[in-house]
């Protein structure tokens, strides 16, 4: 069965750095775009960057455009998130996303970022 699993989260003070990792499992990960995104409490989940499966395109929300980097390695099947010059409003948890197998949608159980000082 396909299983995201995400790590890396922690606290940061702002404009600090943090790389999340996603490893997936259960399916063709090579054949497959990935994205992530982010819930902050009492917010809506929000769409943070997607990547194309062979890692040449990306696309990333205004919020985080040039500050984020999204990346893949699909020798082991892992999608990064690089996370620099963090803010306060970054602080959610951070969801890994396959979206789009079969017709059905996949999540990660969510990493906890928080920024603060």
């Amino acid at each position: 069965q396909v299983q995201l699993v995400e790590s890396g989260g922690g606290l940061v003070q702002p404009g600090g750095s943090l790389r999340l990792s996603c490893a997936a499992s259960g399916f063709t990960f090579s054949s497959y775009s990935m994205k992530w995104y982010r819930q902050a409490p009492g917010k809506e989940r929000e769409y943070v960057a997607r990547i194309s499966s062979g890692g040449g395109s990306t696309n990333y929300a205004d919020s985080v455009k040039g500050r984020f980097t999204i990346s893949r390695d699909n020798a082991e099947r892992t999608v990064f998130l690089q996370m620099n010059s963090l803010l306060p409003d970054d602080t959610a948890v951070y969801y890994c996303n396959l979206p789009n197998l079969d017709g059905y949608g996949y999540w990660g159980q969510g990493t906890q970022v928080t920024v603060s000082s």
